[in-house]
């Protein structure tokens, strides 16, 4: 059995699903079948919650594989996943990709709707509820993983760098900007192949995945969540596929509304230090994310 030596961290809403495809496509790179494991999350919610299941993932990775990987977009944010990897794969290398929290918080909250997570539709509405639901209040019911509703927390991305680079060395993390994958894709999917140590396949087309969707009515999103949170605790497994489908023909690809000025001046003010320590983090300077 292989085991990983390489995750992509993170963060959420930050182009991680596109460059796990590509890298799954790669005749030297083996990605499970399963993004998003989170095995490592002992601080939020497991996908797969033991070993003998989480190594069955990377079965099919054979010698001709030089790189291993995975990809659970909720290990940057946790307190606890990378010193969990590096506990079983102390060679670990890790990836991280990250984008201007302005836009990242409410693309996070639209996912967080689309999915069913999230009852309150309005974005502002549900900024303005995180420090009661840091306290455990205004959850949606049958809710899990509180952490993630506090979208100013989820999406301060400089400080959950800063966290990791306090455990891993700089030579071990590449981290990808998502302004820089979105204007040259391949010198970007170049870098992280150079850091994975493989070859250049070629690759020259750069599909996007996970773009931004909206439930077509995001009651149908929250009434499917619940039905299926339901089932899975009184151990009905049988017929969540006819759920799945529905949840899927729920969900329309299209551009996101734009907030009103207040707020993202707002949110400008809010991740103004988080963004100028990712900056230094960096070595660049990310001024013109808080820019009118």
């Amino acid at each position: 059995m292989r085991k990983p030596n390489f995750f992509i961290l993170g963060a959420p809403k930050c182009g991680t699903t596109s460059l796990a495809v590509w890298l799954g496509e790669h005749p030297e790179i083996f990605m499970p079948k399963l993004k998003e494991p989170h095995f490592f999350n002992a601080d939020d919610r497991q996908g797969v919650t033991t070993l003998s299941d989480y190594e069955s993932l990377f079965r099919g990775a054979t010698g001709r594989h030089v790189a291993v990987g995975e990809a659970s977009v909720w290990y940057l944010y946790s307190t606890e996943a990378v010193r969990n990897i590096l506990r079983y794969q102390p060679q670990a290398r890790f990836i991280v990709m990250v984008r201007n929290p302005v836009e990242m918080a409410p693309a996070l909250h639209q996912e967080m709707l689309l999915s069913g997570h999230e009852n309150v539709a309005d974005f502002q509405a549900a900024w303005n509820l995180q420090t009661e639901r840091s306290q455990g209040r205004s959850l949606p019911p049958l809710g899990w993983a509180r952490r993630r509703f506090l979208y100013g927390e989820c999406c301060a991305l400089g400080a959950q760098l800063n966290r990791l680079l306090a455990d891993v060395s700089k030579d071990a993390v590449l981290v990808v900007v998502l302004d820089d994958m979105n204007d040259n894709p391949r010198r970007e999917y170049l870098r992280v192949l150079q850091f994975l140590g493989v070859k250049d396949d070629g690759r020259n087309e750069f599909p996007v995945y996970n773009k931004a969707r909206m439930p077509r009515w995001p009651g149908v999103a929250r009434f499917l969540y619940i039905m299926i949170q339901i089932r899975r605790k009184l151990g009905f497994k049988a017929g969540l596929n006819l759920w799945n489908i529905i949840s899927r023909l729920n969900k329309i690809e299209t551009p996101r509304p734009s907030l009103p000025p207040k707020s993202t001046a707002a949110l400008r003010k809010y991740f103004a230090r988080d963004v100028e320590l990712l900056g230094q983090l960096l070595g660049r300077n990310l001024s013109h994310w808080l820019a009118p």
